[in-house]
């Protein structure tokens, strides 16, 4: 047994030594082995060490080269100068810094963005609005569009029941639409993608099941809906009551939803002017909203979207307090959708923020 461990360079008391704690002085028997720490660099000028010499050597129980530890010594301060191998982290754990991370910002107008805020006001003490955002976006060669669902909701019919009414609506609204539309389109071929279902009537029914599941669940709850689906440049609505869609572009602002209240009916039947409206004691009367009828008749239409275009959702907590010439100022003067939200918002409250205040600005690409 002791002769094997001599022919393979191994003595009995070399075996059980640590060669880790002395990395810069190897066992020059382990060096024969092939189990050498440091890599073993020859000193320019000394006359190189093969394997099988340095076996030779070990087995026969002679003495290593005197000179194997100093060339590694000095070998490894050349490399160090020289900067050709960076040995010092291999040899002693020591781990270079890493370069300072690069930052990059994607590249405006590739796809849809957002910006969203929700705010209780001044007055009330619980905020009876709701909102939903669902966006998708993909890159790949079978070329899915983008497409965005964005849901408001203002809920009515006292403190809790129009809080969780509006609640509802939001969530069986972005069930069907992602349920029936949007999980179909990404299951189907890119060769099937027109024999997906119609955005346009996937959302109404949306809005017919949150009507009968608010009606069912909240007997004594109300609330209103605006809900916009965004493909490709179109962007398809289905609406209720009083909360409204504005489309702001080069050309201004318009307002896409008629509100389902008693004054602006009095408004078209010449009855009422605008301005009489905003005083109205009933301004906030509506005749049309879900969870008040099981025959609902909801609104719908569809708009195509020009390059760089708005998409603004919100409450009448918002739209009544800022006019359209102001909401309009905000957004073209805005950085971001985002900061737009934020700033409305601001705007609203600084103006006695009497309701529930909720809002959402898309940008289209271009």
């Amino acid at each position: 047994m002791d002769f094997l461990k001599r022919l393979i360079g191994l003595s009995s008391d070399s075996s059980k030594k640590d060669v880790s704690k002395d990395l810069t002085k190897p066992n020059p028997a382990t060096a024969a082995a092939g189990s050498v720490a440091a890599p073993e660099i020859t000193q320019p000028g000394a006359p190189a060490n093969s394997s099988t010499g340095s076996s030779t050597g070990s087995a026969t129980g002679g003495t290593p080269t005197p000179t194997l530890q100093p060339s590694i010594k000095k070998s490894a301060e050349e490399i160090n100068e020289a900067a050709v191998v960076d040995a010092t982290p291999m040899l002693f754990g020591v781990t270079r810094q890493l370069p300072p991370l690069e930052t990059s910002e994607s590249k405006p107008g590739k796809h849809v963005i957002y910006g969203l805020n929700s705010d209780v006001g001044m007055i009330r003490s619980n905020n009876q609005d709701s909102m939903y955002i669902f966006v998708g976006s993909s890159i790949s060669v079978e070329s899915t569009p983008d497409f965005g669902l964005f849901v408001v909701a203002d809920g009515m019919g006292g403190h809790h029941d129009g809080e969780r009414a509006s609640a509802i609506a939001i969530r069986i609204i972005a069930q069907h639409v992602i349920e029936q539309f949007y999980l179909p389109m990404l299951k189907a071929a890119p060769k099937d993608m027109e024999n997906r279902p119609l955005i346009g009537e996937v959302l109404s029914e949306a809005v017919q099941k949150a009507n009968e599941a608010v009606s069912g669940e909240i007997p004594e709850g109300g609330t209103t809906v605006t809900a916009a689906a965004i493909l490709r440049d179109l962007v398809y609505l289905a609406h209720v009551g009083d909360s409204r869609a504005y489309l702001i572009s080069t050309d201004g602002i318009e307002q896409i939803t008629r509100d389902h209240s008693l004054v602006q009916r009095l408004i078209e039947l010449d009855q009422l002017t605008p301005e009489e409206a905003a005083a109205h004691p009933q301004r906030n009367v509506l005749y049309r909203a879900i969870g008040q009828s099981e025959n609902l008749e909801v609104d719908t239409g569809t708009r195509r979207l020009t390059p760089g275009s708005k998409l603004l959702l919100c409450s009448d907590g918002l739209w009544n307090q800022v006019s359209e010439s102001n909401l309009q100022q905000i957004i073209k003067t805005s950085k971001t959708p985002q900061e737009a939200c934020d700033h409305l918002i601001m705007l609203a409250n600084d103006r006695g923020g009497p309701d529930n205040i909720t809002v959402v600005l898309v940008q289209v690409p271009g």
